[in-house]
């Protein structure tokens, strides 16, 4: 799938169908009085901005390489992905000062039949974005796609959790604060992991054990004699990869020869895998 236009799509799907949310929960949540409910009518909106920056970021990652940028532009992807994750928090920490505040001043909440329809209604679309999101993510690489499918499922999860609350609301005068709060640090833990996620790819990840034995196997298919393959860097630039190795070669070897061995196992890496690769040769001392 092509990333720019499958990041497009993506957005302007979630866009439009987070706004129609939006204004349902809100209204039932003003009309049933529920903190819960509006809490959740807010995080659906913010679903469409951090959409809206998903479709900035894949605008700017489709750049081409430049005299300032020789890598590509891909990492707006990154970027995209942490500024999603700080809006997750920022609207966290004001449902949890909200649900201490409902909670101090020990107000009820009275559900009805409406809150309980729009509250399924929006569990079974934010999972079908949220699994739609995903899909799209893996096939395209997208962190900011997959960041925003998360923000999808946490808020198909806090639905959940509000249909929890209406179930048990005549019970427990508290079930709207407590429900809330737990909302809230949902959200903190999608924030965190998207954070964690996103930082460890732009400091550099080990390279996938699984991608440097098919790499390896895919070379020895080719070159039978072991050519003492080692020292893989991987370094992802979100729109491609690129990678080094080190391998050795008979000292007695032409220049011509050996730089043909690695001309060739560099064509076969951006062949079979699409990662762009440059080969370090040493001699291979008996």
């Amino acid at each position: 799938m092509d990333k720019t236009k499958g990041g497009y799509l993506a957005g302007a799907v979630s866009i439009a169908i987070n706004a129609i949310l939006f204004a349902i929960k809100l209204w039932a949540g003003l009309v049933t009085g529920s903190l819960a409910l509006i809490a959740d009518a807010w995080h659906t909106l913010s679903d469409s901005l951090s959409s809206v920056i998903v479709v900035i970021a894949v605008k700017l990652g489709s750049k081409k390489p430049d005299k300032k940028h020789p890598f590509g532009h891909g990492r707006w992807d990154l970027i995209a992905a942490l500024f999603i994750a700080f809006i997750l928090g920022i609207i966290a920490y004001d449902f949890l000062k909200e649900a201490i505040s409902r909670f101090g001043a020990k107000e009820p909440v009275h559900y009805g039949a409406l809150a309980i329809v729009v509250t399924i209604v929006s569990i079974a679309i934010k999972e079908a974005l949220a699994q739609y999101a995903f899909y799209v993510a893996r096939k395209t690489e997208s962190e900011s796609l997959r960041a925003d499918a998360w923000h999808h499922r946490s808020d198909a999860l806090s639905s959940v959790v509000v249909l929890g609350g209406i179930i048990f609301a005549r019970q427990f005068w508290w079930i709207d604060s407590v429900l809330t709060a737990i909302i809230a640090l949902m959200l903190f833990y999608a924030a965190f992991k998207i954070i964690k996620d996103t930082v460890t790819k732009l400091l550099g990840e080990e390279p996938d054990k699984g991608l440097i034995e098919n790499i390896s196997s895919q070379i020895k298919s080719i070159y039978h004699e072991d050519l003492h393959i080692h020292h893989y860097h991987i370094h992802d630039y979100v729109s491609h990869k690129e990678l080094t190795l080190h391998i050795r070669l008979n000292k007695d070897m032409t220049v011509e020869k050996s730089h043909e061995i690695a001309s060739r196992i560099e064509e076969l890496i951006e062949s079979n895998f699409g990662i762009t690769a440059t080969i370090h040769i040493e001699p291979l001392l008996e």
